[in-house]
């Protein structure tokens, strides 16, 4: 009985409350894709025999705020405007759809990642560089090796209500990478 209440309330957030929604379940999954990094790797040092280090709160709470501000509402916004720009009508929408999500919106989205989690890590410009540097190409091309067929898939055949749900369970996991990348 409870449960069943809890569904009925559950169920109606999305409607009532679409960004809410959308940028609680990102603030959360992103949480816990941080999270899931740390344990990987506490469990490959413990293996190792290497000294395994406390849980990083302050990582989970970082990427947390950054599911939260802006991937939630961003993706949103995001999977709206694609919907006014390329309608179902277009011919080629299935094509200009996959490309505008892939060429345009994954590297500034993955820039505005490395940038914001600078910001929030509180350090500057120069360590901004090296990162980008260091990382960013090579995040891109996974982006795009594990990304496009996801994007494929949600874009085209998810209702744009479910898009960043959708996208939210995949980034559980890709969190997970970009958190063990950046380190």
């Amino acid at each position: 009985m409870i449960f069943r209440s809890c569904l009925r309330v559950c169920g109606c957030l999305p409607h009532k409350y679409p960004i809410l929604t959308k940028s609680i379940t990102s603030g959360i999954l992103s949480a816990l894709g941080n999270l899931l990094s740390q344990v990987l790797e506490a469990r490959k040092k413990a293996k190792n025999g290497a000294p395994v280090n406390e849980i990083d709160t302050a990582g989970a709470t970082r990427y947390a705020i950054y599911g939260l501000f802006i991937t939630g509402p961003v993706s949103h916004y995001f999977y709206q405007l694609m919907e006014l720009w390329i309608p179902t009508t277009d011919p080629f929408c299935i094509v200009k759809r996959l490309l505008l999500d892939r060429l345009i919106f994954a590297p500034g989205f993955l820039l505005i990642f490395y940038f914001v989690m600078n910001i929030l890590e509180a350090k500057g410009w120069g360590d901004f560089e090296k990162k980008m540097t260091a990382s960013y190409w090579t995040a891109l091309k996974m982006n795009w090796k594990v990304w496009t067929p996801f994007q494929f898939i949600n874009i085209n055949f998810v209702p744009v209500q479910f898009r960043v749900l959708f996208a939210n369970m995949v980034a559980l996991f890709w969190y997970a990478y970009l958190a063990s990348l950046r380190k």
